[in-house]
C-alpha cells in the first residue's frame, strides 16, 4: 500500500486530470473560442463614409470549432446570422488544419482520462509493472497536455496564419465583403491552456511523490534498572 502522502498526492492528481477532461469537452462544445469586430468593407466604400460614420459599419463575430455566430451592419441596421462549421462552410478553410485541431483535441480528452485511471491506480496501491506505477502516470500525463498544447497551437495558427476568422466573416457573402478590425482568444482557448497547465502540475505532483524524505527517528530513552528498584 502506497504511503497517506503518497497516496493523498496522486489522489489529487486524479482530480485535477478528471478535471482536465471536463474542460476540454467543454470548451470543445462551446462556441467562445474567437471573438472579433468585422468592417463592413463594401458598405463603408459605397458611402465613402468617415471615421465617425464607420461605426454603422462595424459588427461582430464569434465561433468555435463547430458553430459560431455574426452580426452584420450594412448601415442598414444589424442583421444576427447563425452558422455551422461543418459540412459546408469547412471546405472553404483550411479543412486538414481544422479537422486535425479537433482530432488533437479528443485525443487529449482520451489521454485524459487514462491519466485518470492510472493515478486512482497509484492512489489505491503500488502497481507490480513499472509502467502502470509513477512512471505510466507521468507518461499518459505528458501525451494529455501534448496534444492539448498541439491543439490549441495548431488554432493559433489558423487565425493567424490562415486568417480563419475572415474565412469565417465573409462565408456565402456573395455582395458584400467583411475584414477583420480586432480579434480575440475567448474563454474557451484559455481553457484549454489550463488544461494543458493542470496536467503540467499534475506531472510535478508525480514527481513531489516519488521523492524519499527521511524518517525523523525520536531516541528512546535508556532505562537503568538497578537493585533498589527491583526491590520497591
Amino acid at each position: 500500500m502506497p504511503g497517506c502522502f503518497k497516496k493523498t498526492l496522486f489522489a489529487l492528481a486524479s482530480l485535477i486530470s478528471f478535471v482536465s477532461f471536463i474542460l476540454i469537452v467543454v470548451a470543445m462544445g462551446i462556441p467562445k473560442w474567437m471573438t472579433g469586430k468585422i468592417l463592413c468593407k463594401t458598405g463603408a466604400d459605397l458611402v465613402n463614409a468617415t471615421d465617425p460614420e464607420l461605426v454603422k459599419f462595424i459588427g461582430e463575430i464569434y465561433y468555435g470549432l463547430f458553430r459560431g455566430g455574426k452580426i452584420r451592419q450594412c448601415g442598414l441596421g444589424g442583421r444576427r446570422s447563425k452558422f455551422t462549421i461543418f459540412p459546408h462552410m469547412v471546405k472553404k478553410l483550411n479543412t486538414g488544419l481544422h479537422v486535425m485541431i479537433i482530432i488533437f483535441l479528443c485525443v487529449a480528452i482520451f489521454f485524459s482520462l487514462v491519466s485518470f485511471g492510472f493515478c486512482i491506480l497509484n492512489a489505491i496501491k503500488v502497481p507490480y509493472r513499472a509502467i502502470n506505477g509513477p512512471a505510466g502516470a507521468c507518461l499518459w500525463n505528458f501525451l494529455a497536455g501534448a496534444f492539448v498544447v498541439l491543439g490549441v497551437t495548431s488554432f493559433m495558427a489558423a487565425v493567424k496564419l490562415h486568417h480563419l476568422t475572415e474565412r469565417i466573416a465573409n462565408f456565402r457573402e456573395n455582395v458584400f465583403q467583411f475584414i477583420i478590425l480586432e480579434e480575440r482568444f475567448e474563454d474557451c482557448f484559455w481553457i484549454c491552456v489550463a488544461s494543458a497547465t493542470a496536467h503540467a502540475v499534475n506531472l510535478l505532483l508525480i514527481a513531489i511523490s516519488e521523492i524519499h524524505f527521511p524518517k525523523i527517528k525520536t531516541k528512546t530513552e535508556e532505562v537503568n534498572v538497578t537493585a533498589e528498584d527491583i526491590m520497591y
